[in-house]
């Protein structure tokens, strides 16, 4: 077995879910690139971040090493039938279903859309005063998904269900990075069912979320409708069965969730390292501002999820012994994989605390050395629509504002639920703005 990290259960669980950068920074310098922590779900866990077990576990039967996702703190949340929490043929069924949705011609159609939004939220910023980024590229995102999920373009009107929902995401995203809330996560993990103190937190998303599927039911299929809640409410199982209202409920939540704080997350980072690179930031706008391509906008995107993936870790549990390297597992061991870690080799990225976005010019990130989406079966659904976000948001804020940190020391990452975010929400200062093009 690997060596173990030698600290009591209780500080090691509240390092790796509060302070998880330094903490697995550490641990990988004193005991290597494959290491044993003690978490709060009560079991010795294997933590790697090479490449070659990123690929074992990512193109291995996933009955041999089915996802962690079902045991995070986040099931209690999304329920047990969402994409993300599913396992097995259900998990595939509901993949193949949703994919399409995600990629390809559904995306491009969204296009439009998130330059608009964008170049509105861009308008509404102050100059020359302080202010967080991140709950601007947060309405941004949520924007996007609500249009896609529920077909309802800009923000829902008020009274609707959808709006309702677009108030109660916003609110849970904001009071997710208190600590009561943080406390509230790790005493969920490994549990099926929230704590009494996450069930009022539940039942605020589940009325608005319930309230639109039982409008949607009243009012029955409506023809050219192509939104994923239209999809869901039509799919048929092989025995012709619809899905549920609680089916439906755990795949909405999930989908409207993941499907914007994430994004937003990853924009917000970009700004918070490109404030501080100087050179990167000017060579962006210069490159935007001359109508260059996108080249460079995607060098900076693939830099950022490398340096501050905003998940940053994925797991598997091996269900049979497993090898990694010259460890051997035995059967049943819960496996982590340190995207920050894997992301920070200096055998794959020279100079790898350094923001560079040159290093990705010309070069397609890796397979099992750029994870931030994850990788096999359970690649992130979302990964084209959230790319084309990035780039068109990146573009436009580029091309418009001249901004610079108030501080120019670093943001440090603060982990909310599974995501690690910037600790000030990256707070910036807007020192001038152009107008849109017309």
């Amino acid at each position: 077995m690997p060596p173990a990290v030698r600290l009591p259960r209780t500080v090691q669980s509240l390092r790796l879910n509060m302070r998880q950068k330094d903490f697995v920074f550490k641990a990988g310098r004193e005991l290597g690139e494959t290491f044993r922590i003690h978490g709060a779900i009560g079991e010795e866990v294997v933590m790697t971040s090479h490449p070659d077990h990123a690929r074992s576990l990512f193109t291995a039967d996933p009955e041999l090493v089915p996802s962690l996702t079902g045991e995070s703190p986040l099931r209690p949340i999304v329920g047990p039938n969402s994409v993300l929490t599913l396992l097995g043929p259900a998990h595939m069924r509901q993949r193949k279903l949703l994919l399409p949705r995600f990629h390809g011609e559904s995306v491009e159609r969204y296009t439009a859309m998130i330059a608009e939004v964008a170049e509105k939220e861009i308008d509404s910023w102050p100059l020359g005063t302080p202010f967080r980024l991140g709950p601007a590229m947060q309405a941004i995102t949520l924007d996007v998904i609500m249009s896609g999920i529920f077909g309802v373009e800009g923000v829902p009107p008020q009274g609707t269900p959808e709006r309702d929902l677009r108030e109660a995401i916003r609110n849970a995203v904001r009071i997710s990075g208190r600590p009561s809330t943080q406390l509230l996560e790790l005493l969920n993990i490994g549990r099926r069912e929230p704590t009494r103190l996450g069930r009022r937190f539940v039942e605020s998303l589940d009325r608005p979320v319930y309230a639109a599927i039982a409008a949607r039911r009243r009012e029955g299929p409506q023809e050219g409708r192509e939104d994923v809640f239209s999809l869901l409410l039509a799919a048929r199982y092989e025995d012709g069965q619809a899905m549920s209202d609680q089916e439906l409920r755990d795949e909405l939540l999930t989908l409207v969730l993941a499907g914007h704080d994430t994004t937003a997350n990853s924009l917000s980072w970009a700004f918070e390292r490109l404030l501080r690179s100087t050179s990167a930031y000017e060579r962006l706008r210069e490159e935007v501002r001359a109508g260059a391509g996108t080249d460079y906008v995607e060098a900076v995107i693939d830099e950022t999820m490398r340096t501050r993936p905003v998940i940053p870790l994925i797991g598997r549990r091996a269900m049979a012994p497993w090898q990694l390297g010259e460890y051997s597992l035995p059967a049943g061991t819960p496996v982590l994989i340190s995207i920050l870690l894997l992301h920070h080799r200096e055998d794959l990225y020279p100079r790898p605390f350094e923001f560079l976005p040159e290093r990705f010019l010309g070069v397609k990130p890796g397979t099992y050395t750029w994870i931030p989406f994850g990788g096999g079966i359970r690649r992130c659904l979302g990964a084209t629509l959230a790319m084309a976000e990035q780039r068109v948001v990146l573009r436009a804020i580029a091309r418009r504002t001249d901004m610079a940190a108030p501080d120019p020391a670093p943001e440090p990452p603060r982990h909310r639920n599974v995501t690690m975010v910037p600790a000030h929400r990256t707070r910036v200062v807007v020192r001038g703005r152009r107008p849109q093009e017309s």
